[in-house]
């Protein structure tokens, strides 16, 4: 079971945010290409910092906990995940508050 111990975690995550879209209808999904241009640019060199780091040695992944799938060198299926599922339970969170805050500006609004 702990092989699953990262991947649990992303669905936990996941779970804990997607509700937001749901019941408070906050709209991240419905403009999904404009939440993949915010989240992939960054992921993509986080993903560079991480290959780099496992190929150097200055960490690895416990692969007791992950599924077992790798990317290149070594760089588990649950990290390219992490990049993409954390920055969207973000973004989910912070609409929901705006949602209910409609007076809190970010600079994007019309």
């Amino acid at each position: 079971m702990l092989k699953f111990a990262y991947f649990a975690m992303l669905i936990f995550t996941l779970v804990g945010s997607i509700w937001l879209e749901i019941f408070l209808k906050v709209g991240v999904l419905r403009r999904i290409k404009r939440a993949l241009l915010s989240i992939l640019p960054v992921s993509v060199i986080f993903l560079i910092w991480d290959y780099y780091a496992v190929t150097q040695g200055h960490w690895w992944f416990d692969e007791k906990q992950v599924v077992g799938i790798f990317g290149p060198r070594g760089v588990p299926l649950e990290e390219f995940l992490f990049f993409l599922v954390v920055p969207l339970a973000s973004l989910l969170t912070i609409e929901a508050v705006r949602s209910r805050r409609p007076h809190w500006k970010f600079g994007d609004e019309k």
